[in-house]
């Protein structure tokens, strides 16, 4: 990797560091890198080490960091205006929603900021669906969710999570989830009863260590839920908006669902911006006063949000993460037995399980850092690889030659 001048006034990284750790919540275990400028597929650190991002910001950074046409229009919109709140009209809001409409094959929009407050609106409004039109009895509507989920941190949703540490802690919990295997179709449907609203699911796990589900699973859910008269809510916030190849992880079944959960790439990098994206019938149940937000749908977002519909409606990134998808995954193929236990890939996006002998996915990940290349690990010895969309071939193949290289060198 090269490396950039050191400037006069660099910040040290230590001194970074530790500021960080006194001043802000250790709610993270950050690797000890203090990231100060980004192009594409790259960052730059505080002494000007140039890094190859291989996280792309849990898929936030689907286009990279700074992508000149998202960049130019949050440029744009903040010479003319940010923020009306809802308690005005605002000239993007209508058109972000028309494209995301017809990225998607849905049909309203209901714009929020986070992921986390995307799946709050999407439980909200299947619930009020639940009363309202299936006719389930106040306050008894259920929701299925698959084990190892990950739908975010708010205390709603670590409620049905089965993971300990997001867990344990934050109680008391909401009622009214019940949690079945994941990728076990007989087991959600045997869950689904009278009093159902919905099926939340994320079509490939992400932070489960990007688990993928056989195929034909998400067309079983499809049918399943359309039998038994419940939605079907995908999570499509990190797999969504071609990071796997197609511009829903639901496109390689050929499916579609109730209501689509987006976020991450939606704002490009930029601003948060997420969306739950549904038909007029099920989003139909929401009026006005029972559900808001602020900032949900403001012109700075919107205006992005567009830019970022416009870069997905030429197929441009989804033809290059199905195409390098392919490089990583022969890649991966060729580590396997050499250090990778196992691998699970679609389009530019996968898991990696590691030798624990070669060390865990921590130490691994700070061994590749050393090396100019930035991973996150989940879950003991997995680590998890999702490049910008904007990668170039030799940039990917170089940092499987890095991978091989660490994975080879004793400890």
């Amino acid at each position: 990797m090269t490396t950039s001048p050191i400037t006069d006034d660099a910040v040290d990284p230590a001194t970074a560091i530790a500021a960080e750790e006194r001043l802000v919540a250790r709610n993270y275990r950050p690797l000890p890198v203090v990231i100060a400028r980004g192009e594409g597929s790259w960052v730059e650190d505080t002494r000007g080490r140039r890094y190859l991002d291989l996280l792309s910001g849990y898929s936030a950074l689907n286009f990279g960091h700074r992508h000149p046409a998202l960049v130019a229009a949050a440029h744009r919109q903040l010479d003319t205006l940010t923020l009306t709140s809802r308690a005005f009209h605002n000239d993007r809001l209508a058109p972000f929603a028309a494209g995301l409409a017809e990225l998607t094959g849905l049909e309203v929009t209901l714009p929020m900021n986070t992921g986390a407050e995307a799946v709050e609106s999407a439980i909200k409004i299947a619930r009020k669906w639940a009363y309202e039109v299936k006719g389930v009895a106040r306050d008894r509507a259920r929701i299925v969710v698959a084990a190892n989920n990950f739908h975010g941190r708010t205390t709603t949703v670590v409620g049905f999570s089965s993971d300990p540490v997001a867990r344990e802690g934050f109680g008391p919990y909401a009622p009214g989830f019940t949690v079945v295997p994941f990728d076990d179709l007989p087991a959600l449907e045997a869950a689904i009863d009278a009093d159902t609203a919905a099926v939340l699911i994320e079509p490939i796990q992400g932070e489960a260590g990007v688990v993928i589900p056989d195929d034909g699973y998400l067309r079983g859910v499809r049918a399943a839920t359309a039998r038994a008269g419940v939605l079907f809510i995908a999570d499509e916030i990190q797999s969504g908006l071609g990071r796997t190849g197609r511009t829903l992880a639901l496109d390689h079944e050929a499916v579609r669902p109730d209501l689509l959960l987006l976020g991450k790439a939606l704002g490009g990098g930029l601003v948060p911006v997420s969306a739950v994206v549904g038909t007029r019938e099920v989003m139909g149940v929401l009026r006005p006063g029972e559900h808001g937000s602020t900032f949900g749908g403001n012109p700075l977002s919107a205006a992005i949000g567009s830019a970022v519909v416009e870069l997905l409606a030429t197929g441009e990134f989804q033809a290059r993460a199905e195409r390098l998808g392919k490089v990583l995954a022969a890649g991966l193929d060729r580590l396997t037995g050499h250090g990778v236990l196992r691998h699970r890939s679609r389009g530019l996006w996968a898991g990696i399980d590691i030798d624990p002998e070669i060390g865990t996915g921590r130490e691994l990940s700070e061994r590749l850092m050393e090396r100019g290349l930035l991973v996150k690990d989940t879950h003991g010895s997995t680590i998890r690889v999702a490049p910008p969309l904007t990668i170039e071939e030799d940039e990917l193949t170089g940092a499987l030659d890095t991978l091989a290289e660490v994975l080879a060198a004793p400890r």
